[in-house]
Parts: structure tokens; sequence; C-alpha cells
């Protein structure tokens, strides 16, 4: 353990805590995309990417999956502050290139943080750490895909190889991509969507046959209740603002259902509109409540009880298209509101009242996102929305349905096109049809899994597809040091992150264009394509000169690593996939599922929609043939005297691990980010102080060792008793490696216990990781403060 002043280390001096705000977006918002854009990439490049941001003949933004209008309903400005902060990181003119790695070995450069390393610029040139180096060197294109080769032929299995991706990657790359994997010989595909929305990927499929969103952005903005729950759109998916004005204005009422009550549930001022920028905004909650961490499931059983005490039901749709119904009724009669009320945090009333906005609603939209997803209760709380929704017919009608809000752009599409380590052998069946060879038909290892294996050394080599995985993944250190032990780490990335400093013997960044950069290979420009969170498949185009001429596209670098371990098995021409991505797009037309005609459909302004069946049929592709009531035990995490009940959450200045910045304006925090927020009377009770700095530490009854995260400053803020709320990654060290969602595996970062001490006076129990990475046996800790001007 390394002995040091932890107030050197993590310098918070400047961090200030000021106001909440009451509204989200304005005209600070625009002012903030300006600058941040204007900064990073100039005034004609700005205005060269944010024009075509998200246009039908432009490129999709690389941030969140939320839904495009129709061609003719876009406006000029198709983009939210957020996004504009996401293209400027990708468009940036810093550039990372060997200089600047010959500059910093990889100590120094782990010695810095995230926010600096991705202040650092695009990577131009393919990378290497060979065995024992302290810095990576450039490497040619070519000995980079023999080394990786070599590695993969060298192995005993396939499965001692891994194949992680990020939501970033298109369809295409994500096609070409599972094929090399499972060419390999392996269903080892972990992704990012294991750490997100797989506890929806499991509900809905096993409650409605198809696991996605049943609803487009046209039924939201006819809804007449949308209920918001376990989400802050005005961060995380901010144009979704617009479409619940738009709701409004036809009328919806809007019932929100978050622990903390944020910017974006309040009012949304939107800069587009007079309104929005002279008057007051438009005021979207019309009832708030603010739930106790984990308390959804009591509280959407409830729900349950009073409209079946109402008889406010669909009992055409119900005895038509369900299965169940008998057996859910009788469990909802017997929920027990003391149960209820303390699981919740709130009264009866309170939960009668947003109960009666259910019921006076002919077309209510379930909303939800990783305040849902992330428990132990994951799945059954989904299933509860799904019980809702079908016990009023809301399900395959105008203005209503289940909505799942992806949280990264195509990560839905990369499910869709058979990045899952668990596809379903009909998948399996079309991929052998098509391609001549019988794909391995046992599951593979997911995110958690993965992990696992290479900490028991069963797997020796690891592939990410984008993504910062060290960062996004639970318990840093045990995930850290499991990928510091394996025999090469390769990672496709465009600029530097935390996960390069965490290498295998041998390691390597592939340098990859992004959506904003333009795509040029053999046959001539090609276009690449997405899906959003409504299943809406479109075309994406990026205007930029690549940031490098030894820079290649996804498509090029995974086709180049698999000729390189393939050769010429099975037949499989990578080369013609390379030189023209119709190629594939041809061959995802007859394997993947609803994509019959893709190359003409995305060729179509706004592409098209992939065909959902209780959507578009009200028909259910389950074992039944209908959709699924399901029972569920009331289960809460039960926090011990003296604990609090922890979720980790996104800062408004940054994207999943993307660090943009250091202001999280909309709750008052400037110049930090180590800040755990409390109610005032835990705060008293627990024997602290507002601005107090505290270690976190938890527990995993699993196993014996204590986790935690240092030096967090207290931070008074109105969210429910026994709760507490962190940003990530920040956080994640605390996050059980074990503790993960019932069937889905999910990891539980909306739901763990912890405790409190004072900074430093249990420093010598306390490793602190902060991901970074492992030099030689030991840990490195040393950051930097933050620069005051970044170059």
């Amino acid at each position: 353990m390394l002995n040091r002043d932890r107030r050197s280390d993590y310098d918070e001096g400047d961090l200030e805590v000021g106001d909440r705000k009451k509204a989200a977006a304005g005209v600070t918002g625009v002012a903030v995309a300006v600058k941040r854009s204007l900064e990073q990439m100039g005034l004609m490049r700005s205005a060269e990417t944010l024009l075509e941001l998200n246009q039908a003949e432009g490129f999709d933004c690389p941030s969140c999956a939320w839904p495009d209008p129709d061609p003719g309903h876009r406006k000029i400005a198709e983009f939210c502050e957020n996004g504009a902060k996401a293209v400027a990181e990708e468009g940036t003119t810093r550039r990372a290139d060997p200089g600047f790695f010959a500059r910093y070995s990889i100590a120094e450069l782990a010695g810095h943080s995230e926010l600096w390393l991705g202040k650092q610029g695009r990577i131009t040139h393919p990378m290497v750490k060979r065995p024992g180096a302290t810095h990576y060197t450039p490497i040619e294109w070519d000995e980079a895909f023999t080394l990786i080769g070599e590695q993969l032929k060298s192995l005993d299995s396939p499965d001692q190889a891994t194949f992680y991706t990020s939501g970033r990657a298109s369809n295409e790359a994500a096609f070409v991509y599972q094929l090399f994997a499972r060419a390999f010989g392996t269903n080892n595909l972990p992704d990012c969507s294991n750490m997100c929305h797989e506890s929806t990927s499991i509900a809905l499929q096993e409650s409605i046959g198809i696991g996605k969103a049943s609803v487009t952005l046209d039924d939201v903005h006819h809804a007449e209740l949308i209920i918001l729950q376990g989400q802050n759109p005005g961060t995380n998916h901010p144009r979704m603002l617009t479409a619940l004005e738009e709701a409004k204005q036809n009328g919806a009422k809007i019932l929100t259902i978050n622990p903390l009550r944020e910017a974006g549930l309040v009012n949304f001022r939107n800069p587009q509109t007079p309104r929005g920028v002279l008057g007051r905004g438009t005021d979207l909650s019309d009832l708030h409540l603010s739930i106790k961490v984990n308390g959804d499931l009591a509280l959407l059983q409830a729900f349950g009880s009073l409209l079946v005490e109402w008889d406010a039901l669909d009992h055409d749709f119900v005895q038509s298209h369900t299965r169940g119904f008998d057996e859910w009724v009788e469990h909802v009669r017997d929920i027990d509101w003391d149960e209820v009320v303390a699981a919740t945090g709130l009264s009866r009333q309170q939960i009668t009242e947003a109960a009666q906005m259910v019921r006076r609603s002919k077309a209510t939209v379930f909303c939800w996102s990783m305040g849902i997803t992330q428990h132990r209760n994951a799945v059954a709380t989904i299933k509860e929305i799904c019980n809702l929704a079908f016990a009023q017919g809301n399900i395959g009608k105008r203005g209503a349905g289940l909505m799942p809000v992806r949280g990264h752009s195509n990560v839905q599409g990369d499910r869709t096109m058979g990045i899952w380590e668990r596809a379903p052998q009909s998948f399996l069946d079309a991929i052998e049809k098509e391609f001549g060879f019988d794909p391995p038909r046992e599951n593979g290892y997911d995110t958690v899994d993965s992990i696992k294996a290479m900490r028991d050394g069963k797997v020796r080599f690891f592939l990410g597809l984008g993504g910062n995985f060290v960062q996004a993944a639970p318990d840093t250190a045990v995930t850290a040091e499991a990928m510091a032990g394996i025999d090469m780490t390769v990672h496709i990335s465009t600029k530097p992150n935390r996960s390069h400093l965490v290498c295998g013997r041998t390691a390597l960044i592939l340098p990859t264009l992004g959506r904003t950069d333009k795509d040029v290979q053999a046959s001539g420009p090609q276009f690449v394509s997405v899906e959003d969170t409504t299943c809406a498949v479109h075309a994406s185009r990026g205007p930029l000169k690549p940031p490098g001429g030894h820079v290649r596209s996804e498509v090029a670098i995974i086709t180049g690593i698999a000729e390189a371990t393939l050769g010429d098995r099975y037949g499989i021409d990578w080369k013609a996939m390379r030189d023209d991505y119709a190629n594939i797009r041809s061959r995802i037309s007859r394997v993947v599922p609803g994509c019959e005609g893709y190359e003409v459909n995305v060729r179509r302004p706004g592409g098209f929609i992939l065909p959902h069946p209780p959507r578009d049929t009200r028909s259910f592709e389950t074992d039944s043939g209908k959709a699924e009531f399901a029972v569920s035990p009331v289960e809460v995490v039960q926090v011990p005297p003296g604990h609090l009940l922890l979720q980790t959450m996104r800062s408004h200045d940054q994207f999943n691990t993307t660090i943009y910045g250091l202001s999280d304006r909309y709750r008052g925090i400037e110049g930090g980010r180590r800040v755990v927020f409390m109610h005032r009377d835990d705060i008293a009770a627990l024997g602290f102080d507002d601005g107090d700095f505290v270690d976190l530490f938890t527990r995993w009854d699993g196993d014996d060792r204590e986790r935690c995260a240092t030096r967090f400053r207290i931070v008074e803020y109105d969210l429910p008793r026994g709760s507490a709320a962190t940003y990530y990654p920040e956080t994640n060290p605390l996050v059980p490696l074990d503790s993960t969602a019932l069937k889905s595996n999910c990891p539980t970062y909306k739901s763990i216990v912890i405790s409190l001490t004072p900074a430093g006076n249990r420093d010598d129990e306390c490793p602190d990781v902060l991901g970074t990475a492992p030099v030689g046996s030991d840990w490195s800790h040393k950051t930097t403060p933050e620069p005051k001007h970044l170059s």
C-alpha cells in the first residue's frame, strides 16, 4: 500500500456547491454547447458537424439513442447540449500522436485523471506496449494484425478469448465482429448492455417475446400519461425533453418517479422557442414521487393493487392477449401496505394520487432507464411495469406502450446484429445457412463472467471494440487486476482512456474512425447504419476528414484481424466486406430477422422501423403465444442501521465514462466530482456536517474483502432518507463483482449498501482504487490535479 497525503491526491479545493437549478436547457445550454464546440473544433469545424448532426443525410449522434423526428420535422439544430459535447470530444483538433506516447510512460499516464486523458485528442497511429516495456510505441497495421492473429491462434481454446463491444459500434461493424468471433469459435461476446439494460432485455423477452421498446416517437407525442421512472432525461437524453414538451402541449400528464427531483423532470426551457428563451418554459411533471432507492417494485405492485380494487382494467385485452392474470390479481390484492410504505418512503396518499393518474389514462407510455435496471430485483421490477401495461391494454395502440430508454447510441443495434453471448438458436442457424459453418452453440461469457474468467486464468485475450472497459465495469480493483494478468489486451479506440493503461503482457491500441469522420474504402465513400431506442434504423455519414492517414474504420480493423487469424477459413470474403459495406448489409438482410431489403430500406431518408409484433399486431412470440403476467415477491435491499443505500449516476458533464468537464450545474456542483449526496437528517444522524469529507465503505456477503472509495465531500440534497448518490466511475470500486441482478447478471450499480467514516481515519485499511493502471505488481495511485488550461 502506498502512503501518501490523500488531500494532495484528491484536491477538491476548487469544488463549489451552489443552488440547484429548477429548469433544464435554455440559453445556458446553448452557450455551453457553443463554447465547448469552439474550444475543441473551432468555428468552421463546429458548423460543419453540428449542422449535419442527426439530420437525415448527416450522421448519428455518438451519445444517446433517443429517436429522431421524421425527416420533414427535424430542426436545423437537431441536437442537445450533451450531444454537442460528444461531437466536440470526437471532432476535436487535438491529437494523441506517437510523440504523446513517447513523452509519457504508461505509469505517468496512469497518474492523470480521466478528464485529462480524454482531452489529449484523437489517437493517430496504432500503438503497442510490448512485454516489459514502460511506453507505448508505434506499430504498422500489418504487424499489429499479425501479432493479434498469432496470439489468438496460440490459445488452447477459442473460449480463452473474449470480444467486448461498446454501444458506439455501427451495425456493419457489429455484424462483422460477431461473425469473426463465431467463426473463430466462441460466443464470448460481452457488451455494454450487460452493464446497463440487460435486465430490460431479459424481462421484455420473457414478458412480450421481444427485448425492445413497443413504442414509436409518435406514441410519446400522443400519450395521455407518460411515466418516467428511474431516469434523468435532462442529462442522459436531453432531446427527450422536446418530445415531452410536445406531449404536454397535446394534453399529456407526466408522472415522474425518481429518488432525486432532477431539473429535467421539473421544467424545460426549449432554446428553440420564444417561450423557452424569453418565457418560463414548460413545466413537465404533474406529480413527482421521490422514491427510496430500490422501492420501485413495491410501488408498482401497489399501483396494481389499486387498479384491481377500482376495476380500472382492460378485460378484453387481458382475456384475448395475456396469460397469468388471475395469479397476478391474487398476488397484488394481498400486498402489505406497511411494507410498501417502508420500501418506498412514500405515504399511501401519495401512492394513491399517482395511481389515480394511471387509472384515468386510456393511453400510457411507461419509460424507464438504469435507475430501474441496475438492482438485484431489476428483472422482476420491469416485469411489474409490463403487468401494469397488460392490465390496462397499453400495448399495441397509439400513445401507449413500453419504452426502455437506451443510454448509448446503437447499443440496441449491436444486439440486433448478434452481439450477445446467448444468441437465439434461430440466429445461429441463419449464420450457418449464410456462411456455411456451424457456429458455437453454447452460451458465452457476458461482461461479469468475462472478468471472472480473466481473473481465474480462463481467458487470456481481450479485444474491446470501443468503450472504456475497466472504468465502466464493476469492482474496479478486481477488473483491473484481471485485465493486467492476461496475455494480450487490444482496444479499438478513438481517444486515450484508462483501459489503455491496464495492460496485458502485450497491449495494443488501434485507432478508429468515429461517427464524425468520413469513411472511404476501395469502392468509394461508405456509410454505416444504427438503430435507436424505438427500433428505427437509419444511415449515418460522417462529414470530417479523418484525424490521420493511419486511422482505419472499425470494419477495416475487424476484417484485418479476421484475415490474420482465420485466413480463408470457411471461405468468408472479409476483403469484400471491407471494400464495400453494401456487401455486409446484403448478408445482414439474409441473417437478421426484420432486415430483409436492408440496403434499400436504410438508404431512405429517415431509414425504416424494424418489425415489433406486440406493437404491430398485438402478437407475442412467447412460449404461450401471449403476453405473460408475472408474480414476483416484494424484495428490497435490507440496509443495516448506520448505513445508506447508494446509487451511482452521471454528472451533467459526462457521458458514461467520458468526462467532459467538472460542471454539474443542474445539481449545483462546480469544479469537482467526488461528492456524496445525502439527506440532511442522515448527515446529522451519522454524526457529520454538510461539507465534511468522508471515505465510503461496503462489504459483500460473498467475500470478506472491504471495498472503499476515498475522500468524498458530503453535499446536503433533497433525496429520501436512507438513500445516497454519487457519480460513477469514481464509486465503481464499491460495486462487488458478484452483486448482480437475478437472471440478467447486470451489476447492481444502483443498490450498494455503504457506511461512511471521516476521510483518512482508516487510511491503512482503505486501499484506494481509481481504476489507475497497475505498475508491475503494485498499484499506481497518484493523481494530478485537474489542469487549469488543457492543451
